[in-house]
């Protein structure tokens, strides 16, 4: 597959990926990859922005609607899904599109995972009945005391990701950052990484239309269907957890929108950390199509 190339779309949420990727994949007439670790979910819609059905029956979407939130998806399965995807495409494509935000999925996609070592038991169990007690603010509050590296770079509103870091952290005494490698997996395709940017306060502004036209289309309502599986990893997420908390009279529904704006630019700028590391990256504004077809044909 020498011949054969992947173009990955990534950057930070509400930046404009999926309008990207759509009109390029009908450019190039291929399918897209998601590599969003939360539009799998078939019971998650509007809070994880997924494409909607007009938009699926446009392109062909793998890894979209895959998998149910009572499953346990991580970015080993994605990387064995993807790389499974990718072949099945390029049976009948030379090209095909990738899409999204989650940059360990997109990593573990292009180089594959670090081995990390075993973990004493006792503490990942006393790990687990701390976070259970007193959950993802806890786990928080742990990994930037102990591993604050892990805290400023890593997906610290994902609790099986957080408590995973912890564990290695006071199982061996090193942050969870240290057993990466420099040994990067040989896959036989080429791969484009483009990336989508905007200055601070237009990504913002972004980000607080995004929420609030996912309260007008009914977010509280998909999050009340939800309430019985709040505990569950796939609904730590951001945009669910702020609404579970006004459900249980912990915020007011304004603060809880609030609240949703404010994580989720965190989050866009734990994106933006993550991706600015990859020296492979060539970053374009949004709406520059032209731009992206002359990256991709090059």
């Amino acid at each position: 597959m020498k011949d054969k190339t992947v173009i990955i779309i990534l950057g930070p949420t509400a930046v404009g990926k999926t309008a990207a990727a759509i009109r390029l994949a009908l450019d190039i007439q291929t399918k897209i990859i998601s590599a969003d670790s939360r539009q799998c979910f078939k019971e998650l819609n509007i809070g994880v922005a997924k494409p909607g059905n007009s938009e699926l029956r446009e392109v062909p979407h793998y890894f979209i609607n895959t998998h149910s939130i009572v499953e346990e998806v991580n970015a080993a399965m994605f990387e064995q899904l993807a790389l499974q995807y990718a072949e099945e495409i390029f049976r009948d494509h030379d090209k095909l599109v990738m899409v999204g935000g989650t940059g360990l999925y997109i990593k573990a996609f292009c180089e594959g995972l670090d081995e990390i070592p075993a973990v004493e038991k006792n503490i990942r169990d006393s790990i687990k009945e701390k976070y259970d007690a007193h959950g993802l603010s806890w786990l928080q509050e742990e990994i930037k005391k102990h591993d604050p590296e892990f805290y400023q770079k890593g997906e610290i509103f994902n609790p099986q990701r957080v408590m995973r870091a912890l564990e290695v952290k006071l199982s061996t005494g090193k942050s969870f950052f240290s057993f990466r490698t420099t040994q990067k997996k040989q896959r036989p395709f080429n791969t484009i990484k483009v990336g989508l940017h905007l200055p601070k306060e237009e990504l913002h502004r972004h980000i607080h239309h995004r929420v609030d036209e996912m309260m007008n289309r009914g977010l509280l309502d998909e999050v009340n269907r939800l309430v019985e599986y709040k505990d569950l990893n796939a609904l730590q997420t951001v945009g669910y957890t702020e609404l579970f908390d006004y459900l249980e009279k912990k915020l007011t529904i304004d603060e809880a929108v609030e609240a949703i704006k404010k994580n989720t630019r965190h989050y866009a700028k734990r994106q933006m950390t993550w991706f600015r590391k990859d020296g492979s990256i060539q970053w374009i504004q949004p709406g520059h199509h032209a731009l992206l077809k002359k990256i991709t044909e090059s």
